[in-house]
């Protein structure tokens, strides 16, 4: 299913990824392409079984955007049954991540594209616990694309789009006006859709990991253009200690610690312009010292066509199969193991996905929360759908909202940010 990497391939992972060069050609002759449809599928054997990928170009690469439409009166989200759906938090400026603090704060990055971009955080308080919050506070302005929050020591730590910078932080304030110190610089610019950086702690709270997304779709502006990208930094509190501690990774966004074995889990969206279901995004383990793919393969060793002039075989050779395909174009963004009680048995250990939705593919896929349980000893199983609702007319391109992060709450609950609708949801058992 995996193929393991060795000390030595870890080193042709770092250096790939930093140093050479090499540009991929996305602009394919039409009878390449037709040549390449016609070549019969592609099949990888998953944690979860073995999938079948079409072969490139099959069918035709589309843009469909997504267009924001009001939810009408009375409707919203759908959760299972035995679920409650009810708005957290609105009146915001594309909410795109929540986090909870030790003491139960909860912080919202109001963050965007650049020239959108609200650039803060602002802080809510739910002091009663009964999932209102009672209190909210701008806690921080001024950001550049912020996106991942962490509470460690006693910093509070921001990852920007490009800088992990942090504050002196006293549990339970609720604003900060110091200057920032800066941990680490980031790379930024390129794909301006891979800004978001994510951060979280290691499991003794000895490390910080970092997610940086590709500059690009598949490398096509050049490889010098992805130092430092494409990958999972691992750093020191202080910003000492870098080194890349996974590769190949596309946009590796929500990443969160797998509650029975301890391994890192990443949610990775897949490259874009080869056809309506190529190549799906997936939710993986993340294995240290990992290779997987980008750009010059992807589901192991099936090599994008856009590289073959220059295929890269020895890197195609050590390319780790993902776990858990989750569709293609889902941009599945959010990611965290629900590790409370609350929810039914069934959810326990398992990890909410939290799907931003399509823009190349001709129907849309994505623009709802999966569900992936786990068994007992840590192993995904088949996805499902969690909570659905948000595409109001796929024909006219109409949508009511765009989940992105989830976060589970002290109580159980379950936060999603919808960060198009500007709503944060919370899913509760009734």
């Amino acid at each position: 299913m995996k193929k393991l990497i060795t000390g030595l391939a870890f080193s042709g992972a770092i250096f790939i990824s930093l140093n050479v060069m090499g540009q991929a050609n996305e602009n394919l002759s039409e009878q390449t392409k037709e040549k390449l449809a016609q070549a019969g599928p592609d099949y990888a054997e998953t944690a979860i079984g073995k999938i079948k990928l079409p072969a490139p170009f099959s069918s035709e690469s589309v843009t469909k955007e997504s267009k924001i439409v009001a939810w009408p009166e009375g409707k919203m989200p759908q959760a299972p049954e035995g679920f409650k759906v009810t708005k957290f938090a609105e009146d915001l400026e594309h909410p795109r991540w929540t986090y909870v603090a030790p003491n139960n704060d909860i912080f919202v990055v109001e963050s965007n594209d650049a020239k959108k971009s609200a650039n803060r955080i602002t802080m809510f308080r739910d002091k009663d616990r009964d999932g209102v919050p009672d209190e909210r506070y701008s806690f921080l302005k001024n950001l550049n694309q912020p996106f991942g929050m962490l509470v460690l020591g006693d910093y509070f730590y921001v990852a920007n789009v490009d800088a992990l910078i942090r504050f002196p932080y006293k549990e339970g304030q609720n604003t900060i006006d110091q200057d920032p110190e800066k941990v680490l610089e980031l790379p930024a610019g390129g794909y301006n859709h891979h800004w978001t950086r994510n951060i979280i702690a290691g499991s003794n709270n000895d490390k910080i990991y970092i997610t940086v997304g590709s500059s690009s779709n598949v490398g096509e502006h050049g490889m010098e253009k992805e130092e430092r990208r494409a990958n999972i930094i691992e750093i020191n509190p202080d910003g000492t200690g870098e080194k890349i501690y996974a590769a190949g990774l596309r946009n590796p966004v929500g990443i969160d610690w797998n509650p029975i074995t301890g391994e890192l889990w990443a949610a990775v969206n897949e490259r874009d312009k080869i056809g309506n279901n190529l190549v799906p995004d997936y939710v993986t383990s993340v294995e240290e010292g990992g290779w997987y793919g980008w750009p010059y393969s992807y589901y192991g060793d099936i090599k994008d066509p856009r590289w073959a002039e220059d295929p890269h075989l020895e890197m195609v050779e050590k390319t780790i199969v993902p776990d858990v395909s989750v569709g293609p174009h889902t941009a599945s963004l959010g990611l965290t193991f629900y590790t409370k009680d609350s929810f039914p048995e069934k959810y326990h250990n398992g990890a909410f996905v939290g799907q931003h939705g399509s823009w190349n593919r001709a129907n849309f896929s994505g623009y709802k929360v999966l569900f992936i349980p786990f068994d007992e000893n840590g192993n995904p199983q088949q996805p499902e759908d969690f909570l659905t609702g948000f595409i109001a007319d796929d024909d006219a391109s109409q949508v009511y909202g765009r989940p992105v992060g989830v976060t589970t709450l002290p109580d159980g609950s379950l936060l999603v940010n919808d960060d198009d609708g500007n709503v944060i949801w919370r899913v509760s058992a009734e």
